[in-house]
């Protein structure tokens, strides 16, 4: 069964930092692949775009 849920492309194997992410056409799903109970971060895809660019940016 696939929920959608996908591990970030920056997260690795000696990383401990990481991330899954979840895209739908209104909402976008961020979650720590080691606590994935914990819940998730929703962000609305505009606001995931900015966090993206500035993110690139720095």
């Amino acid at each position: 069964m696939t929920t959608g849920w996908f591990k970030s492309s920056r997260s690795g194997a000696v990383n401990e930092n990481c991330v899954e992410v979840r895209l739908t056409p209104t909402t976008i799903g961020v979650r720590d692949t080691k606590n994935r109970t914990a819940g998730a971060l929703s962000l609305h895809p505009t606001t995931w775009a900015a966090f993206l660019t500035t993110t690139k940016n720095a």
